[in-house]
């Protein structure tokens, strides 16, 4: 069948996006889903750092490769093997398809997953099987998902089937930013309730963050960014404190405002120096944890003896140490009954053909959450 994608040719194009047109909206060939596939109609996609990473050259992947790791939609059609979906039946879209076997699988890390992940490098499914292309050239799938287009198909393992009176356009959230974001204040760091926590970046991930911190009974919740609206939508959300990045001085009003440093600070702006500040932050006998994905090639230095004389913890969080099938309906759950607003981090809708415009407002740091309606 015939399916629109969004499909990068080349990273690390020159911005604007509105004028380098990295991502080309164009017509493939979608094959019909394998033994253990399903064919999903996209209903909704949102535009994560995560994409731009792949745009800007951060996160290296096969090209060309049609975007988009965070959406929801509808099953149309099921391959052979899979039992426990229908046709109709909606759905949120995992980006780490996890095979159950694995020895982090067995140990109910799904994210991860040996085979997801080396799939996710190849950028194909987790068969290892390609079903885009144009003109008899292979299109690879974006981390198992390939969801700015009007159609996908992934693996069973890829779908999480949903209740069908949560709206697309919300359900798609829950995909990356609720997950990775909630999922390592709740998953990760296993915050008690009192704690002090301060969020560094406060895109769609760092404000899920700080969302899961109120919601796990934090007493005082810094949140810290580079732009002032971004801090006012933070109090609206539940900041106790906020703080500008940008003031030299940072570092040294959140440790003020703490008494000495938060119990958790978590990092989420995928930036050496702010993983840096989130440390800085951070209290004796703290924990740190980043779910960020800066560029391969960027190190942080550390001083060994504070690690082991301030009994610091520094940990990473991918995909929110979430098992999606566990999680999402936990915190589409809390999200019904007013617990998780996860409303409010949409900004804007938009369609495919303005998708690269939508990813220069996502490199300017000026919006939460866009979401492309096909």
């Amino acid at each position: 069948m015939k399916t629109r994608a969004a499909v990068l040719y080349e990273m690390q194009k020159p911005r604007p996006y509105a004028t380098s047109r990295p991502l080309v909206i164009e017509e493939l060939e979608l094959a019909p889903p394998g033994d253990g596939e399903v064919l999903v109609r996209i209903r909704a996609a949102g535009l994560c750092h995560s994409d731009l990473s792949t745009i800007n050259g951060d996160r290296p992947r096969q090209m060309p490769m049609a975007l988009g790791h965070e959406a929801a939609g509808d099953v149309v059609e099921v391959g052979s093997g899979v039992k426990d979906l229908a046709v109709g039946d909606h759905v949120i879209l995992v980006f780490v398809p996890s095979c159950g076997h694995c020895i982090p699988c067995a140990e109910g890390r799904p994210a991860l997953c040996e085979p997801g992940a080396k799939a996710n490098g190849a950028g194909t499914l987790l068969s290892g099987g390609l079903r885009l292309s144009r003109a008899g050239k292979t299109i690879h799938h974006h981390i198992g998902v390939s969801a700015f287009a009007d159609y996908a198909v992934v693996a069973r393992e890829s779908a999480i089937r949903i209740d069908r009176s949560l709206p697309f356009e919300e359900a798609a959230l829950f995909g990356c930013a609720v997950i990775t974001g909630a999922g390592a204040v709740i998953n990760t760091a296993k915050m008690p309730a009192g704690s002090s926590a301060a969020v560094v970046g406060l895109g769609g991930v760092g404000l899920m963050s700080m969302l899961a911190a109120r919601l796990s009974g934090a007493r005082t919740i810094v949140a810290i960014d580079m732009l002032d609206d971004k801090l006012a939508l933070a109090r609206q959300l539940g900041a106790t404190h906020t703080v500008n990045a940008r003031d030299p001085n940072c570092a040294e009003q959140v440790r003020d405002l703490t008494g000495g440093g938060v119990d958790y600070a978590f990092e989420m702006a995928s930036s050496v120096k702010a993983l840096e500040l989130a440390y800085k932050i951070t209290r004796r006998g703290g924990t740190t944890v980043t779910g960020s994905l800066p560029h391969p090639s960027h190190t942080m230095a550390l001083p060994a003896t504070n690690l082991v004389a301030e009994e610091r913890t520094l940990k990473g969080s991918y995909v929110g140490s979430c098992v999606p099938q566990r999680d999402i309906p936990r915190f589409i759950a809390l999200y019904q009954q007013g617990l998780l607003p996860v409303d409010r981090l949409m900004s804007e809708r938009i369609s495919l053909n303005q998708i690269n415009e939508g990813f220069d407002r996502l490199a300017d740091g000026g919006t939460v959450r866009q979401i492309v309606v096909p």
